[in-house]
């Protein structure tokens, strides 16, 4: 990723999206204005923060990239598979849709979405002129939730998945992120036996597993037939002064914003 920091709000991009000339942007919890355990630029309302607050954390990281915080598009994620295809802003009095993907071919329009842990998930087709994000935490990854964000791309727009362009977050890293027997019977029954390369046994200890997101992801991207693929490899957990986390601060945190829009 590269940094930028043009005001007091600093941010990251991707370089091939940089380079197709999409604007976009992961936001740090840097640069806001809220106070301690949300400090400070927590862009949800739903983690006890109020919401002036919020709203004044969201114009800033819009300003920050020269969009327009009226262009927003958001949802209301739940951790499955719904795609919402935007064609203008989400109005302030419309309810939020529940999703974890959000796509669009209209400049006017801003995708946001808010993480502390899950990964994000930035899609492109600079050839149709498409721009999308997901959300997937383990419960998105083993629903295979970014296929479904590839195959509407194709369904709805016609994008082909070679042309794609995708990049994987800031999200919890595999050394961090130990999980239970329910979360390893899932993994297993999906990727098959890929799953052995996923699920991680630390310094050998069969008592533990962790499971490796960004490599999950990345495969499921493949399998779809996306072969530019980004990846961060920053781990929300291990670098508390830079990003939320909930699992890493116990619940007690606020969320980063992603966004992206066509120019």
């Amino acid at each position: 990723m590269q940094f930028h920091q043009p005001d007091e709000v600093p941010y990251f991009t991707f370089p091939s999206f940089e380079e197709a000339g999409i604007t976009h942007a992961v936001f740090t919890r840097r640069g806001g204005v809220s106070p301690k355990p949300w400090d400070s630029l927590n862009v949800g309302g739903l983690v006890g923060d109020e919401m002036s607050r919020v709203v004044e954390n969201r114009q800033r990281s819009f300003q920050a990239v020269g969009r327009s915080p009226e262009s927003m598009y958001d949802v209301w994620q739940v951790h499955g598979r719904e795609v919402v295809c935007a064609q203008v802003p989400r109005p302030l009095d419309q309810p939020h849709l529940k999703a974890d993907v959000i796509l669009t071919d209209q400049p006017g329009v801003t995708l946001f979405m808010r993480f502390a842990d899950c990964v994000p998930v930035l899609l492109v087709d600079p050839v149709r002129r498409v721009a999308g994000i997901a959300h997937a935490g383990w419960l998105g990854t083993v629903r295979q939730t970014v296929a479904e964000a590839v195959k509407v791309m194709g369904d709805q727009y016609g994008s082909h998945p070679a042309d794609i362009l995708a990049a994987i977050g800031p999200s919890i890293g595999v050394h961090h992120y130990d999980v239970g027997p329910e979360v390893v019977e899932q993994v297993r029954e999906v990727f098959g036996e890929d799953a052995r390369s996923l699920l991680v046994h630390p310094n050998g200890n069969p008592d533990r597993v962790q499971f490796d997101l960004w490599k999950a992801n990345r495969l499921t991207l493949e399998n779809c037939g996306v072969r530019q693929i980004e990846v961060a490899e920053a781990c929300t957990a291990c670098s508390p002064e830079d990003w939320f986390s909930h699992r890493g601060e116990k619940g007690k945190t606020g969320r980063f914003g992603v966004l992206i829009g066509l120019s």
